[in-house]
């Protein structure tokens, strides 16, 4: 009995053919499971590391470039004005309009630069040159020399904004751009913040051989300078040819990106890609889109330290409490930007942001600025950040979406560069809208903004519309969405590719 317990313990069982391939499948199973997971594992690696190397340069010269650019606003009542612009109203708004004539010129030859070299030293190069002329505004005293120092940080810039998200799009996927984009361009608001809190410091100085203004423009331009450089020598150019990664990780950083677009190993203008974006009705209208947005935030960036003025404070005053909603722009567009990437929606997350900014304005046109109560202040100011976070929030949710549906480089750099061309039309009118006569009310510069925030909320939800039926169209032509991992043939067909 116990020999035959034993043997029976021992004896191996057959299995049927049946069992032996659910054995294998199961066995399949797991190490596909298996291998999924340390693939994820691996690219979230890959995705802290490229975060490392590439974030801390975009906010960084976001940082700078928004200090460079609208310091302005700052030292105009720090009396810059009065002693370089003979205290005119108008050369004050030529001032900042001669920056956005710059950068509408030369931002989508700016952005191509970036695809026809490396953009790390594109990029570069246009830092060196705003933050050289940021810094030289301090050396100005005629309204001549202040005009040029601004179209040359405006010339700068044009090689910078749109081309940094040109260059996160190399690095980055759908799915990871927006928060990326989002991060970069929340730099802005905390420059606004910033910007500030320097002005603020600086007017507690006491008199010295050097005018407050100056002190502001040298302390926010000479920084700009060893960014600059340090970019030029650090800041990773692409996924391909950085030495920055090792042959494993570039290969799974290429590979994450062909899963949704044609790589691209080699820099230089394809033609065509240009040629197809020149003829993309949605790029135009996505440009449209983006001036309604711009105009707020030029509107922003020139005079929110006025506006708040006009609610009773000193200048001191002033420079500090445009701090807070910029600080509430940073977190909802963080959030917002997060939020999107996770939906991978654009459109709806765009047409909310133009609701917050027809909101704020309103609130700035119908609630009143003389003789108000501090009930009626407190309004206005909560009105102020509404259209500070609709100044902001939109700008990485529109690139991002410019970006997606842009999907060969050339065509991309050239559909970022209209965003700037195109897209900052209406920054030059901002320049112009809140004459001194007009404060504190500003009735004109208000009902220009809601309408062209309305005008920009018609758009998102145009286009949104059009998106989601194109995308339902062509997913019954091809039969469903292509496998997780499919080539795309994006470099000769586009947007037209199939999947």
């Amino acid at each position: 009995m116990s020999e035959h317990i034993e043997l029976a313990e021992t004896e191996p069982r057959v299995t049927s053919i049946s069992e032996q391939k659910e054995t294998h499948q199961e066995t399949d199973a797991e190490a596909g499971v298996q291998g999924k997971a340390a693939l994820m594992k691996a690219e979230r690696r890959l995705v802290r590391k490229l975060d490392i190397a590439i974030l801390p340069f975009s906010v960084l010269l976001y940082l700078s470039a928004y200090l460079d650019r609208g310091n302005v606003a700052n030292a105009r009542l720090q009396g810059m004005e009065r002693d370089v612009l003979r205290g005119s109203d108008s050369n004050y708004s030529l001032a900042l309009a001669t920056f956005f004539i710059a950068y509408i010129v030369c931002s989508i030859p700016g952005t191509l630069m970036a695809k026809q070299f490396n953009p790390s030293r594109t990029i570069a190069v246009g830092a060196m040159i705003w933050s050289v002329a940021a810094t030289l505004q301090a050396a100005a005293f005629n309204p001549a020399g202040f005009f040029v120092a601004r179209f040359f940080v405006g010339v700068g810039e044009s090689m910078f904004g749109q081309a940094m998200g040109f260059h996160l799009s190399l690095w980055y996927t759908k799915g990871d751009l927006a928060k990326r984009v989002g991060l970069f361009i929340s730099s802005g608001a905390l420059a606004g913040a910033f910007g500030g809190l320097i002005a603020f410091g600086i007017s507690s100085v006491e008199r010295t051989s050097i005018k407050q203004w100056q002190i502001l423009f040298l302390i926010e331009g000479v920084p700009s300078v060893i960014l600059a450089t340090a970019t030029w020598f650090f800041m990773p150019n692409r996924p391909e040819s950085t030495r920055y990664l090792n042959e494993e990780e570039r290969e799974l950083c290429l590979r994450r990106l062909g899963r949704s677009i044609s790589v691209e190993s080699q820099p230089g203008i394809a033609w065509k890609g240009v040629i197809r974006c020149v003829k993309d009705w949605k790029v135009y209208l996505m440009a449209v889109m983006y001036s309604c947005m711009n105009l707020t935030l030029a509107s922003v960036g020139g005079f929110l330290p006025t506006i708040v003025k006009g609610f009773g404070y000193s200048n001191a005053q002033a420079q500090l409490l445009t701090v807070p909603p910029y600080a509430v722009a940073l977190v909802f567009m963080l959030c917002l930007t997060a939020f999107s990437d996770w939906k991978q929606a654009r459109g709806f997350p765009v047409v909310a942001v133009f609701i917050l900014g027809i909101v704020g304005w309103a609130i700035l046109l119908a609630v009143p600025a003389a003789g108000a109560s501090h009930a009626q202040y407190s309004v206005r100011y909560f009105g102020c950040c509404l259209i500070t976070t609709a100044a902001y929030t939109n700008i990485p949710l529109i690139i991002s979406w410019q970006a997606a549906n842009n999907p060969n480089e050339s065509q991309r750099a050239t559909a970022l560069g209209y965003l700037n061309s195109i897209g900052q039309g209406l920054s030059l009118a901002a320049a112009f809208l809140f004459p001194s006569v007009e404060g504190p009310q500003y009735i004109k510069g208000s009902i220009i903004n809601i309408a062209f925030q309305a005008l920009g909320l018609v758009i998102a939800l145009t286009l949104t519309a059009f998106c989601r039926w194109e995308n339902r169209r062509r997913d019954r032509e091809e039969g469903g969405r292509p496998e997780q991992g499919a080539s795309l043939d994006t470099y000769d067909k586009f947007d037209y590719a199939p999947g």
